[in-house]
Formats: structure tokens, C-alpha cells, sequence
């Protein structure tokens, strides 16, 4: 294999400065080496298939200085070969390419085959052929008001066009100037006479023939005007003179407008985009491009992969970035990309190439902002059903493509400033739960508006308002699914590896209702309102970060929706695990980062980015492989009732109508105590030590309440005492000469949390 030599760490006179070969020393001849000389890895190459030689280079130019006609190739006692001398560069063009350094391209561009791109450009194309005819027609009667005004300049050309050929005009100019002396002798006076006779012959034919075209249009008039009805008399007559006004049209003078403004957007052009990048500020891009543009060595410029073409509603362009800037550069730094390019900033949607290099941008320029477009229909409005195991859609995303999501196996965060659209998107997920007739729906509205109040008619378990009674029935109905989620992992676990060979849900046995294992979507909006509440807050967020960790395997799914993404608001222990994420408009990096996740801010995804009009429009991360840009379907609560009513019906049909849509509620004491995991340990550690370990405290809670604590370990113990100010510490327990320390809780500690507790819940 040939390499350069630097890759080998020489130094300036071709040594390795680092490796010595067993049996001699590679020396470099590549630079002052004559003709014939060819190095591969520092050995010259001689004969066909044989040995090389090593070739000592201070020797070899001090020869070379001697006699530079009559050098010896080899060095001093060295052995001539006879043979052919191998040419290294030659090697290389000849050797065939490495697997997977080139790729084929596409006998017909992709963009070309793609039914909803060439569907885009057709309906494109007609829309813009049908904007400028209607534009056109309007100003008709403006363009012949503008032609009529020119008709009588019209005129006047046309009788001095007749008048110039009937009288033989380009004639008379040549006898005039044999008039004035400019043709002399007998010979020019015998051309004179002829051209006379020419002249005369022709005015008299030319005469008779605008007399009998004056005669017969005259006529034809008549006739016309006695026989045609008025109106196509009219038009007649107006065409007419529009074709004679357009006969005194000067040459830079218009009649139509322009149906576009060309001053207002230039053209998505190469140039431009040159332009843009090099107006954001990145050192290394513009120094590449700089040194592209003086043709000199190292700048290699910017790449354009394909031509720029037409991608649905817009434009794209595919560009490898110079070595060292990646796409994330570029994102980063939309707004100044937006500028450069003379668009809204929701027209400009720059996104990195998942399965190419890190160098590789994907700009994409719609022809309108992403928010001016109309609402988007939601596929599922009037018809269809969903299984949450598939992705069903949601909206599209910045090139009008539809955006799906499966909701399975995952749990969410959406998070929002006020007004953006959050409890929107909340309510469509919510919706496709419910028309998948296998779900149970759990919505919560904290805040009471009545925005998931649709969805009461099809819910296993519905609260609107943070009332004391509301959120006392929403932490029994917690403390009811992480019970369930314990039931269905025993149920997983007793499974045949048959039914079940990956131990978490799947659509058959989801359908089996002996099982019961079919999906749970509990909903929650504005969940700051529980998080942050004084007494549930805490014993919430412990039970919907088991949930969140541990739910999704078995069926349950956890949305949780807040418009203040802080760590109060929405625990980190939440964020942190869950898997989709969408993000509307925030006002910071740290909200940014808590809803997408830490360091999107600085990746380039940032949520800061949108406007105050870019409703329902946000970041989802998690779907794909890149967070996507997503305008979700809008429905307003008209639609949504319909949508809920035809699952209502579905559920019926199904034998699948449940709790609260049936009538069945669980009654709920506002005052009664709600057992914590703080109570259950000062149970368990009632008759123990003082201190004691972790992993023990976990196996006497799981015979307290096996359906509760089952499957616990002690980080899972850590974490559940962490909300109430709990922390474990190190507990040393002598065995034999050895203390192992291992970490624990204190009865005092347990004592002391459940009286702060206490004491919240008397406030």
C-alpha cells in the first residue's frame, strides 16, 4: 500500500524520525531522485517483481554533485538489478480504488423520481401559470386602455409605411443623388434613365395595388359592421386598434406588468448561496473560501454536490463544507444565513445529511415561511384508525413532507412559551391515542381550560383543574399504573419466549385482553402545576420517573406538557429519560436544552429561533435519526369532538369503553393518607437497627408490598427518597476483621423526612 511520507513522521531530509525497520533504514529519494526513481514507502523500486534496495541518500547526492550525467543509482557496494524501474505515482493511478471511497451516482437524479416532489413541481408550475394568467386578465382592460392611447402614433407609422413603399421611397433616394452630381459620365446617365423608368413603372403598380387593398378593406368593414352583433363588432373594432397601438409601442416601452417582483427575492443561485456563507462570520469556511477564490493551493472552496433543483415548495441545495466546518456551523448560525440570502428566516431551513459526513449541508429555501402557509389537515380528521405499535402523522415538516411518530415504547416532552401551540399537540397525540381502540387515555388538564375536554367521552381517567380533589384522583390513578406496571413486567416474565422474545409488549399480545397488556397513555398538561405542588409534588414526580424509565417497555406511555421546562417544573429525572421531545418557542438555552436535551442549544437546534407567529411549529427529537422541524395538524375543538365521538363509537364496537367514559370512577378521599415509600421504610425499619443498608431495606420492602417494590434495587431506592430531601450514606457493618461499607438510611432520617412531610401537608 503507498502512502506519503508524512503520514510516517519524517522529517525534512526523508528519515523516520520515530521507526527503525529491523534490517535497514527507509530513506526517502522522492524529492531529489532523478528520472527512472520511484519510491514506495522510502524503497526504491527496481526489476519486475524482485527485490528493492536501500539507497543512502548522502552518498547518493554527493555522487549526484560529482557527475550529475554519470551517477550511480545504488549506493556504494550496492547490487545492480537489471529490471524495470517501478513508477510509484503510476502505481497509484493504476491501482484500483478503495472500497467504498467512490460512489456511483444516480442514473436519473432521485429528485426527478420522487412522486411527491415531481407532484410539488407540476402543482407548483400550474399554480404559478394560473397566478399570472389571472393576473393578466384582471389588467386587460388597463393594457388596452394603454394600447388605444398609442393607436394614433400607430396610425401615422402605418401611412408612412404605405406611403414610403407606394411611392418607391428607397428609389427616389438613388435618383436623387444622380441628381446632385454623384453619378457622372454617359454611362451613369444611361443607369439614370433606366431607374427612372423603373421608378415610374413601380409607383404606378404599387398605387394600384393600395388602392385595391384600401378598396377591399373597406368592403370587408362594411360588411362586417352590418352584419356582426354588436359585441363582436366591439371586439372587433378594440383588437383592432390594440394592434395598432401596439404598432406605437416604442421598443423599451411596456404594456403589461410584471406578475412577480423580481427586486424583492433574487435567485436561489450558486452565487448566493457563496454569498451567505460567507457572510457568517466562520473563520475557516471564509479563509477556504478566500483561497478558492484566488486559486490558491489548500482552499478547496465549497462543493455543490447536484444542481440545485426544485424540492416540493421550495429549493435545495447539496454542498460539501471545506475540511474542519461542519453543517452544525452553518445551523448555528441561521439567522445570519437567512440574511445573506435575502429571506424570512422561516423560508431558510438548513439541516445536516444523517447518512453522509459531518461537512455535508442540506439547504433547503421554501418559497414562503413555514407559519404564512395554512393550517395543516390532519390525515385522520375524517376517517382512519391508529395502532400506537405504527407511526401515524402528525403534521409535516419545513418541506411540506408529512412527519410521523410512534408513540410506543417511548415517553415525551413537549414544552413551550404560552400561546405557541403545546396543549394543541398534547390534545392531536391524545386523539390518536384514542382512535387506536386497543389504548387506555389518561388526560389531565391542570390548567383547566377544557382544551382536552373532547377527549372525556373515550378517557379511562379524565381531571380538568389542580384542585385538592383533582390532583388527590390524578395521584391515585399514578399510584394505580405503577402498580399495573409491576403486574404487566410479572406477566411479561411468566410469558413463553415463544409469545415474547424480547420481553416488552407487542400488537399481539397488546390484543390479548386476558393479558392485559394493552397500551396506557397518560397525558398531563401543565405538569409544573404537580411537580411543584407542596405535598403530592415530590411522591408525583418518584412515581412518573418510574413510570417514564420503566413504563414504555410494557405498554405504558407518559406525555407530559409544561410552558415553564425548568428543573421544578419538569424534573430532571423526567426529562433525562424521556425518548421524543418537541420543543415549540422558548425564550432560553437552558429551556432550550431541557426539552431537546443538553447541548442542542449549542448542536444547533434551537427552539429560541422561532417567532412569536410560528405557531404549532417546533422541534422533535427522537423520532429519527435528526431532530426534524414539525408544523403540527391543527384542530380546533369542534374537530377534536368529532374525532373523539367516532373513537367513542370504535371503542363500543370493540367492547373496549373503560372507566370514565363508562361511568366507572374510583372514589378518591382527599383527606385519606397517601402511603409513600417514606412510610413504607419507617414500616419495615420499625423493629431494625438504626442504620442499615440499601439492599436490604429493598428486599423487606419487596415482602411488605410485593406488587410495589418488586424488581427495586438500591440505586431505584436512592432515587425514590431523593424528592423528599432523603440522601443515603455510608452504613459500616463489621464482618469478621473486615468493615464493609456499603450505602444505607437512618430510622432518624426516615423519621425526619415524614415529619417535613407532615408538616407540608398541615400547611
Amino acid at each position: 500500500m503507498t502512502q506519503h511520507h508524512d503520514d510516517h513522521g519524517y522529517d525534512d531530509h526523508g528519515h523516520d524520525e520515530n521507526a527503525r525497520d529491523d534490517e535497514a533504514e527507509s530513506v526517502d529519494l522522492s524529492k531529489d531522485g532523478g528520472p527512472g526513481r520511484s519510491v514506495v514507502c522510502g524503497v526504491v523500486l527496481r526489476g519486475e517483481g524482485v527485490r528493492g534496495e536501500v539507497v543512502d541518500l548522502s552518498a547518493a547526492r554527493a555522487r549526484r554533485h560529482l557527475d550529475e550525467d554519470q551517477h550511480d543509482d545504488t549506493g556504494e557496494g550496492a547490487e545492480v538489478v537489471e529490471g524495470v524501474v517501478l513508477d510509484a505515482d503510476e502505481l497509484v493511478r493504476k491501482a484500483p480504488a478503495v472500497a467504498g471511497a467512490r460512489s456511483r451516482r444516480e442514473l436519473v437524479p432521485s429528485h426527478l423520481l420522487d412522486r411527491e416532489t415531481l407532484a410539488g413541481l407540476v402543482a407548483d408550475s400550474a399554480r404559478r401559470a394560473g397566478f399570472t394568467v389571472a393576473f393578466h386578465a384582471l389588467r386587460l382592460p388597463l393594457y388596452w386602455l394603454r394600447l388605444l392611447q398609442l393607436a394614433p402614433r400607430g396610425a401615422w407609422r402605418i401611412v408612412r409605411a404605405l406611403f414610403w413603399w407606394a411611392s418607391d421611397g428607397n428609389g427616389r433616394q438613388v435618383r436623387r443623388a444622380v441628381a446632385l452630381g454623384q453619378v457622372m459620365g454617359s454611362a451613369e446617365a444611361t443607369a439614370f434613365h433606366r431607374v427612372s423608368e423603373q421608378h415610374r413603372d413601380r409607383v404606378r403598380t404599387r398605387l394600384a395595388v393600395l388602392g385595391a387593398a384600401v378598396l377591399a378593406v373597406t368592403v370587408v368593414g362594411y360588411v362586417l359592421a352590418t352584419s356582426l352583433a354588436a359585441w363582436a363588432l366591439l371586439l372587433a373594432v378594440g383588437t383592432t386598434l390594440a394592434g395598432i397601438g401596439a404598432l406605437g409601442r416604442k421598443p423599451d416601452e411596456r404594456i403589461t406588468g410584471s406578475a412577480v417582483s423580481t427586486s424583492a427575492v433574487p435567485r436561489f443561485t450558486s452565487d448566493l448561496i457563496l454569498t451567505a456563507l460567507g457572510s457568517l462570520g466562520i473563520a475557516e469556511l471564509n479563509k477556504h473560501l478566500r483561497l478558492a477564490e484566488a486559486g490558491r493551493p489548500g482552499g478547496e472552496g465549497v462543493r455543490f454536490v447536484g444542481p440545485i433543483h426544485r424540492d416540493g415548495s421550495g429549493w435545495r441545495a447539496d454542498l460539501d463544507l471545506p475540511p474542519g466546518v461542519t453543517a452544525a456551523d452553518v445551523i448555528e448560525k441561521r439567522d445570519r444565513l437567512a440574511s445573506g440570502l435575502r429571506r424570512p428566516l422561516g423560508c431558510v431551513w438548513p439541516e445536516p445529511d444523517a447518512s453522509q459526513h459531518e461537512g455535508r449541508l442540506i439547504l433547503w429555501v421554501g418559497d414562503k415561511a413555514l407559519s404564512a402557509g395554512k393550517p395543516v389537515p390532519w390525515p385522520l380528521a375524517k376517517t382512519g384508525k391508529v395502532s400506537l405499535f405504527e407511526p401515524f402523522p402528525i403534521g409535516v415538516d419545513q418541506r411540506g413532507r408529512p412527519a410521523t411518530l410512534t408513540l410506543m415504547y417511548a415517553s415525551m416532552v413537549i414544552g413551550a412559551t404560552p400561546r405557541m401551540g403545546k396543549t394543541f399537540t398534547l390534545r392531536l397525540l391524545l386523539l390518536a391515542a384514542a382512535l387506536d381502540p386497543l389504548a387506555e387515555v389518561h388526560p389531565y388538564d391542570l390548567k383547566g381550560s377544557g382544551d382536552l375536554s373532547a377527549l372525556e367521552t373515550v378517557a379511562h381517567r379524565y381531571r380538568a383543574g389542580d384542585e385538592e380533589e383533582d390532583l388527590a384522583y390524578l395521584m391515585a390513578d399514578l399510584r394505580a399504573l405503577v402498580k399495573d406496571m409491576r403486574r404487566r413486567y410479572t406477566v411479561i416474565r411468566s410469558l413463553p419466549r415463544s409469545e415474547c422474545p424480547e420481553n416488552k409488549v407487542t400488537p399481539d399480545l397488546a390484543a390479548r385482553r386476558e393479558l392485559g397488556l394493552h397500551p396506557v397513555v397518560l397525558g398531563i398538561d401543565e405538569c409544573q402545576f404537580l411537580f411543584e405542588h407542596p405535598v403530592h409534588g415530590k411522591d408525583a414526580e418518584t412515581l412518573i420517573t418510574d413510570l417514564v424509565k420503566r413504563g414504555p417497555a410494557v405498554g405504558i406511555v407518559v406525555l407530559v406538557a409544561t410552558q415553564r421546562p425548568d428543573a421544578k417544573s419538569l424534573p430532571t429525572g423526567i426529562s433525562a429519560n424521556a425518548i421524543l421531545r418537541y420543543c415549540l418557542r422558548v425564550m432560553g438555552q437552558t429551556e432550550n436544552d431541557m426539552v431537546l436535551g443538553t447541548s442542542m442549544y449549542k448542536a444547533g437546534i434551537r427552539a429560541t429561533t422561532f417567532t412569536r407567529s410560528d405557531l404549532g411549529i417546533g422541534y422533535l427529537v427522537g423520532e429519527g435519526a435528526e431532530p426534524v422541524i414539525v408544523k403540527t395538524a391543527y384542530l380546533d375543538n369542534p374537530a377534536a369532538a368529532a374525532i373523539a365521538a367516532r373513537a367513542r363509537t370504535a371503542r363500543i364496537a370493540a367492547g373496549r369503553l373503560t372507566g370514565h367514559a363508562a361511568g366507572i370512577d374510583p372514589d378518591t378521599d382527599e383527606n385519606a393518607p397517601v402511603p409513600t415509600v417514606l412510610d413504607d421504610l419507617a414500616e419495615v425499619m420499625a423493629t431494625g437497627p438504626e442504620k442499615e443498608w440499601s439492599e436490604v431495606l429493598v428486599q423487606r420492602l419487596a415482602e411488605y408490598r410485593p406488587d410495589v417494590y418488586t424488581g427495586w434495587d438500591a440505586d431505584d431506592l436512592a432515587g425514590a427518597v431523593a424528592p423528599f430531601g432523603l440522601k443515603t450514606i455510608q452504613v459500616g457493618r463489621r464482618d469478621g476483621a473486615k468493615v464493609l461499607n456499603r450505602r444505607g438510611l437512618t430510622q432518624s432520617g426516615v423519621h425526619a423526612a415524614l415529619t417535613e412531610r407532615d408538616d407540608k401537608r398541615g400547611a
